[in-house]
């Protein structure tokens, strides 16, 4: 059964490999389609997409955008959409900003908490791509503050700890019309993550149905079976796209494998189609 991945992260955002170089383990596991869906940015794409010419891999373009759900952090991916489209760059630009005014100060925070890093040893670990929370985690590891990147999340940097910064992110409602405003079909990210299930997430799907989501990420590295299968009839009931992928990054989360996850995940070719369709109409 040929597979695809539709989340993967790369230097540019957050990861710790090229795009390039997620490409060629995309190669090696034998998949046939993917789609780079770095944080709030697109610049990985152009070489993700040399790099699929050359080894004969379908590359699809894809983001990851970090909204506001009534007062909740969500992400919604996007997919099929005009990767160059003047109006996303500019707003993508504005995103970025937010997100690179936000970091120096949760280092400063770090600093008044007793932990001597600098905001330039974090954006050596970013190289060229944006500056992200796992960057300062990675300096955070290599000074001997903390010995994984979910300690360094859990005691100083994650949402409600001492360093954490809270940055403005647009509504889901104008994340998915970013999206579909390009072209492309925008899709919610790992449901899991919003630690909504039931009755409570499908009244927050039905709502950013409403918005405009056309998809739910419905087979992924860290869903139980359970709550795949609650996912699966969720997508069933609202008429959402079904979609899938690992979130390989890296070094960030050294137990998820591009195309593979924890070693069981599987996401078929067949999902392609119907994406594809709704990018078209």
């Amino acid at each position: 059964m040929p597979r695809i991945d539709l989340h993967l992260h790369t230097t540019f955002s957050d990861g710790s490999h090229s795009p390039a170089e997620v490409v060629h383990l995309a190669h090696v596991a034998d998949l046939i389609a993917l789609a780079i869906t770095d944080h709030d940015t697109v610049e990985g794409i152009p070489e993700s997409s040399s790099a699929g010419n050359s080894l004969g891999i379908e590359i699809i373009p894809g983001i990851e955008l970090s909204s506001r759900f009534e007062g909740l952090e969500i992400h919604i991916l996007g997919y099929f959409f005009d990767w160059e489209n003047a109006t996303l760059l500019d707003r993508l630009t504005k995103q970025q900003a937010s997100r690179e005014q936000r970091n120096p100060r949760v280092v400063e925070k770090l600093n008044k908490l007793g932990l001597e890093l600098s905001y330039e040893e974090v954006k050596t670990k970013a190289g060229s791509g944006s500056v992200g929370r796992p960057h300062i985690a990675e300096v955070l590891i290599e000074k001997g503050y903390v010995k994984t990147t979910k300690e360094a999340f859990d005691r100083y940097i994650a949402d409600g700890r001492p360093a954490h910064i809270p940055r403005e992110l647009p509504d889901s409602s104008e994340a998915i019309t970013w999206i579909r405003d390009a072209g492309g079909v925008p899709v919610l990210a790992h449901p899991y993550w919003t630690n909504r299930k039931g009755p409570g997430l499908h009244t927050m799907c039905h709502k950013l149905k409403e918005a405009g989501l056309m998809g739910i990420e419905v087979f992924y590295s860290t869903h139980t079976r359970r709550q795949t299968s609650e996912y699966l009839e969720l997508a069933r009931k609202l008429g959402l796209i079904m979609t899938g992928g690992s979130d390989f990054h890296g070094i960030a989360k050294p137990n998820i494998q591009v195309g593979r996850g924890k070693g069981d995940l599987k996401v078929t070719d067949k999902l392609l189609e119907p994406l594809r369709k709704a990018a078209i109409n």
